[in-house]
């Protein structure tokens, strides 16, 4: 009996030590200003590449495929650096600091029709970009509001990350993969909010289907899709895409109608799809904005 209750007292205080420093990071990024935090990204980034070589090969192997041409070293440090900027910000579009950025909106009328509409939606994003960006679009949009759908176990780490930056953030998960959740995210959407979900990676236990993502088959899960034929709200892809410097663009894109989100002999659907091309679409228009540090074909 002890030795279980030891192994259960150290990760506990893995995690307490982890919330810890993150509290700390989030404390000097706000005071030692964006630009500055940044530039100590520098030795952070070179030292992921030096001793992480699967994340530097998947970082060669995606960049690749998306420039069409072999990626180098500071290719993948441009990767990293990327990574690690977006990173930094969530700190700051998640306190709402939007003056620190200079954003452009595409496709925000689908948006505002929905909203008008008084219905939900189901907002289907990608480690592709950031998700927390979505937040500034609130600032024209006072109605809109977004939760996220996630896997209970990584739910539990965003959430405990969301309350070091912002406790009044953490209520917006819903933990996917519990008995309630499919309620939790059918009275969201008939409330007329915004869910949110990574349709992009796969767990162990997700049903997967193969679809071509630059030229060669890569798994993705179909829950969500599986969600959207279900509930049949308006799906639309969110991507927010960082552009250097302070910029950032957020991209809205109205998905195939969830009514057609049934699979086919192959165990696709449209929704996948069209899902995976225009994700391939933004992938190629912003390749360093890529952050799956995996194999994704394999």
């Amino acid at each position: 009996m002890n030795k279980p209750r030891a192994a259960i007292d150290w990760t506990a205080r893995g995690e307490i030590g982890s919330m810890a420093v993150l509290r700390c990071t989030v404390w000097l990024a706000r005071r030692l200003g964006r630009n500055f935090s940044r530039m100590l990204l520098l030795p952070v980034c070179l030292g992921f590449a030096v001793c992480w070589p699967a994340s530097r090969a998947a970082s060669k192997c995606f960049l690749a495929r998306a420039l069409g041409r072999p990626a180098g070293m500071l290719d993948v440090l441009k990767h990293f650096f990327t990574f690690g900027t977006t990173v930094l910000d969530r700190v700051y579009l998640l306190n709402d600091e939007a003056d620190r950025f200079e954003i452009t909106i595409h496709g925000e009328q689908i948006v505002t029709e929905i909203l008008a509409q008084g219905g939900g939606c189901l907002l289907f994003g990608a480690h592709h970009g950031s998700f927390e960006v979505l937040r500034l679009v609130g600032r024209s949009q006072p109605n809109l509001r977004v939760s996220l759908a996630m896997y209970e176990a990584t739910g539990r780490k965003i959430g405990a990350a969301l309350n070091a930056i912002n406790p009044h953030l953490a209520p917006l998960i819903i933990g996917l993969g519990t008995p309630g959740a499919m309620i939790e995210i059918r009275d969201c959407l008939e409330q007329g909010g915004f869910v949110g979900m990574l349709a992009d990676r796969t767990l162990a236990s997700d049903t997967t289907v193969k679809v071509d993502f630059f030229g060669a088959p890569a798994a993705f899960p179909t829950g969500p899709a599986r969600l959207a034929a279900l509930l049949r709200p308006p799906v639309v892809l969110m991507v927010g895409l960082f552009r250097g410097g302070n910029r950032y663009e957020i991209h809205f894109e109205r998905l195939a109608a969830p009514a057609s989100a049934r699979p086919d002999p192959e165990g696709a659907t449209p929704l996948i799809a069209q899902y995976v091309s225009r994700l391939e679409h933004y992938c190629r228009e912003a390749p360093y904005n890529w952050f799956n540090f995996f194999d994704f074909w394999a």
